[in-house]
């Protein structure tokens, strides 16, 4: 039985993990600060390790408690940073089974009674054979408030021969109690050329052919953590192939060609939606994953985004020269803001797409909302476009009248039915006129309110449409783009037509403009009648106002002023002031 274990495969991960500091990858700077350390003989009383997964910090703790308790191959050695890995404290730690080395999973035993069992009731009991006894506790973010309080009276006062190795993923949810209690060292993500070089030491050493470019892709599908990347590398040279290419990593991790990302993605950005579904198909039916090739293209989104601000970023030893230089190509043509919309629509789609009952269904609308939007001006650049518009031509006032509606007390509808104006012919007016066509609500978006139309009809010095809209309009709905009203007794028959045609010519867009039978507000005119008769009323009230009326029986009142405006009108018809006032006798 011992020789089938010994003879049975070992993954990739555990047969490479490894044993000594000098072993460790990337983290030259936490290596550094521990030998140090022990040369110095200040091993601190606990420590706690915090990085993503995979990087290293189970790893470190136990290479940590061998190079404390490890003794030499003759037996005399003192703590080292240089464990030997043959004396019996070493080959025990090593396998895990070491009576004074205890590693705890605070995950599976998270509350007070797991602590007080395995740590705190056996704290004070010498270490049975080593030189001190060490408790290695993984993922101790997981542990409960109560049992971090248990802890911590520990870690206040521990006894000499303890010492204490946390490891953690989510540092935050340490308590700074525990944290000021320990040594903290960050285990940093391991950078892409270190990676390679890792996974090409130990292909070598496998005897498995992989080239460089595969390498490559396992090195950026791993995200910076070593354990991922030896699996992902365990299961490439499992393919059986005579060497593996990037093409069989990119199907084994249902990834598309990195160059047909980037080819879709210009697709995109051309707002050419036929290429890109037909591309977005090819890729499908090759074996990529329609929610990795979204992915995908939010990557090359922020990729592009980050190498515009910062050129250097393209200088990724993942990625090709040929795509680096494709990359700078699209960072140059590409306006930040069109990416970062991009960006944000893609993020968007993922969701969608992760919760679709067809991914490839999901993916598809998705290219097609973002190649219809790819090319759209920007917000900014609609509102000066539109801010800049010259007014139309004025449409002859004579012709046949506008239809009229005949109503019975129902609802008739009267919209604009011209087409958009055209402009003058100029190159201005015809680009003015594709960008309101483009996103007719950024054209409305400055008329958010009834008023705003009045101001714009007032801004055109239409007064007859202007005084029949104050008469004759009672506001029953407004957005913008769409009037609803009831018609006062004052409104002109055809006061819905020429409105709606009026708003069109100024503003290029479709407005409709539509009559009920009841549910109005009053008109402008009847709600400044209606204010003007309450300061009427208050003023007629007032004491002095009556004494005056009192004094004076055939006076009439003409108007009321509020007292703000009569100071606002003075202000402004109010001679500048002099520094100094000059006599005209002075110089006598």
């Amino acid at each position: 039985m011992s020789d089938t274990t010994d003879t049975a495969y070992q993954v990739l991960a555990r047969k490479y993990r490894p044993l000594t500091f000098a072993d460790l990858v990337g983290q030259e700077a936490m290596v550094r600060t521990l030998k140090n350390a022990f040369a110095a003989d200040r091993i601190a009383q606990a420590f706690m390790m915090t990085g993503i997964r995979g990087t290293g910090k189970t790893t470190t703790a136990r290479i940590i408690a061998k190079g404390m308790n490890c003794t030499g191959p003759a037996g005399n050695g003192g703590p080292t940073t240089e464990p030997c890995g043959e004396c019996d404290a070493c080959v025990a730690i090593s396998a895990g089974r070491h009576v004074d080395v205890l590693e705890m999973d605070a995950a599976s035993n998270t509350g007070i009674d797991d602590i007080r069992a395995e740590i705190i009731d056996t704290v004070h009991y010498a270490p049975a054979s080593a030189r001190f006894k060490i408790y290695i506790v993984d993922e101790v973010h997981m542990l409960s408030k109560s049992a971090f309080n248990a802890l911590l009276k520990t870690l206040e006062e521990p006894p000499a021969h303890v010492k204490f190795i946390f490891a953690t993923t989510e540092i935050r949810k340490v308590p700074v109690t525990i944290l000021s209690r320990c040594q903290r060292f960050d285990l940093r993500r391991i950078e892409a050329e270190d990676m390679i070089g890792l996974l090409r030491r130990i292909a070598d050493a496998e005897g498995g052919k992989i080239n460089d470019d595969a390498l490559a892709l396992l090195a950026r599908a791993s995200e910076g953590s070593a354990r991922d990347a030896t699996s992902l590398l365990d299961q490439a040279l499992s393919q059986g192939s005579e060497e593996t290419d990037a093409l069989a990593v990119r199907h084994m991790l249902g990834l598309a060609d990195r160059g047909r990302i980037l080819d879709l993605f210009d697709l995109v950005v051309k707002g050419n939606a036929a290429g890109a579904l037909t591309e977005l198909s090819s890729q499908y039916a090759d074996g990529a994953d329609p929610m990795a090739i979204l992915r995908d293209l939010a990557e090359v989104s922020h990729w592009i985004s980050v190498i515009k601000i910062t050129p250097d970023a393209a200088e990724d030893p993942t990625i090709s020269p040929d795509e680096r230089d494709r990359g700078r190509a699209m960072a140059e043509a590409l306006p930040l803001r069109v990416l970062s919309r991009l960006w944000q629509m893609l993020l968007k789609s993922l969701e969608e797409t992760s919760i679709a009952p067809n991914a490839m269904m999901a993916a598809e609308m998705a290219l097609i909302r973002l190649t219809h939007v790819a090319d759209l001006p920007t917000p900014e650049e609609l509102v000066r476009k539109l801010g800049d518009m010259p007014t139309p031509p004025q449409p002859p006032q004579g012709g046949a009248p506008a239809p009229q509606g005949g109503g019975h007390g129902g609802q008739m509808s009267h919209s604009a039915h011209q087409n958009a104006p055209q402009g003058n012919g100029g190159g201005g007016n015809h680009a003015t006129a594709l960008a309101v066509a483009a996103s007719p609500a950024l054209a409305l978006a400055r008329y958010a309110r009834f008023e705003d139309v009045v101001e714009l009809i007032r801004a055109h010095r239409d007064v007859q449409l202007l005084v029949d809209v104050e008469n004759g309009v009672r506001l029953v709905a407004f957005q913008p783009g769409r009037i609803e009203f009831e018609p006062s007794p004052k409104a002109p028959a055809d006061l819905a037509a020429r409105l709606g045609a009026k708003l069109q010519t100024w503003t290029g867009v479709r407005w409709a403009v539509s009559i009920v039978a009841e549910g109005g507000d009053p008109t402008i005119t009847e709600l400044r009648e209606e204010a003007e008769a309450k300061l009427t009323a208050e003023a007629m009230d007032h004491p002095l106002v009556k004494a005056v009326f009192e004094a004076f029986p055939d006076a009439k009142n003409m108007r009321v002023r509020p007292y703000a405006e009569i100071t606002a009108q003075a202000a402004a018809e109010a001679l500048p002031e002099v520094d100094e006032e000059w006599d005209p006798f002075e110089d006598d």
